[in-house]
């Protein structure tokens, strides 16, 4: 979508994408999914919440777009027995008419463009007039957690020159009004919303997903070839995570800010 997706598609990153669903990553849009209604599900992923979305909407037509092929058969699995369509596109520049769509929606898709601004515009270029613009993303820096073990400190800041490096920004959360805006929109709804991980289930699920993109996933490679880590660091990064989540009283939160935008 305009950038690569610095953390590509290895089973590391994947578990946490199929974790998501409606409830915990879209609540704040429920009330726009009505019946009948027509759909885009920008960067879907593995089709989690695109599935719940498609429940939610029935009998409306979803369609789900990713930039990354190789995930949408995934998808598609996700999705068996609901009125959905696949297709890969780039949020920068989608091929669909204008005023396609009842409602246009991405989940953490704007922290990894390459101009946010400019696809919420083309969000909205292909959404009904009178509908609704979409969008949640995880803001890094309010990301907090407990306790800290050595390794598990360094981590974000290796993230931040990766990401940022790759043309994404980790704190989207917090920038999404302000994108909302500049891309024209004049009434826009914000909350914020977060996960939140604590039980030993929970903790060893996290830790092996986001410890286990340190030293297995296009995040690692990344950080190597671009210098901001060394193989040696990145295996400090997790087994400090891996620390985290042996402690008993662990605890992680992930904050996310979230707009609903008329067009």
């Amino acid at each position: 979508m305009g950038a690569s997706y610095v953390h590509g598609h290895h089973e590391t990153v994947l578990s946490s994408h199929q974790w998501r669903t409606v409830g915990n990553s879209a609540a704040y849009l429920v009330e726009h999914l009505v019946a009948g209604a027509s759909v885009l599900d920008v960067g879907c992923g593995p089709g989690t919440i695109t599935a719940g979305i498609a429940d939610l909407v029935a009998p409306g037509r979803v369609t789900a777009v990713d930039a990354a092929e190789n995930v949408l058969a995934e998808a598609a699995r996700a999705c068996a027995g609901r009125d959905v369509t696949f297709a890969v596109a780039d949020v920068h520049a989608l091929d669909f008419a204008d005023g396609t769509f009842d409602v246009v929606h991405a989940h953490q898709v704007l922290q990894h463009v390459a101009d946010p601004v400019a696809a919420l515009r083309e969000m909205r270029r292909v959404c009904k007039p009178g509908g609704v613009v979409a969008a949640r993303d995880a803001d890094f820096g309010g990301m907090i957690w407990y306790p800290d073990p050595p390794g598990m400190d360094e981590w974000r800041p290796v993230y931040y020159r990766v990401a940022r490096g790759n043309g994404g920004e980790p704190d989207a959360g917090r920038r999404l009004v302000a994108w909302a805006r500049r891309a024209g929109f004049t009434e826009v709804a914000a909350s914020a919303s977060s996960w939140c991980y604590s039980t030993p289930g929970e903790r060893e699920w996290w830790s092996e997903s986001w410890g286990g993109r340190m030293v297995r996933s296009s995040f690692a490679e990344k950080a190597v070839a671009g210098g901001h880590a060394g193989r040696d660091d990145l295996q400090r990064f997790y087994e400090g995570w891996k620390a985290w989540a042996r402690a008993e009283d662990a605890w992680f939160a992930v904050p996310h800010g979230e707009v609903v935008c008329r067009a």
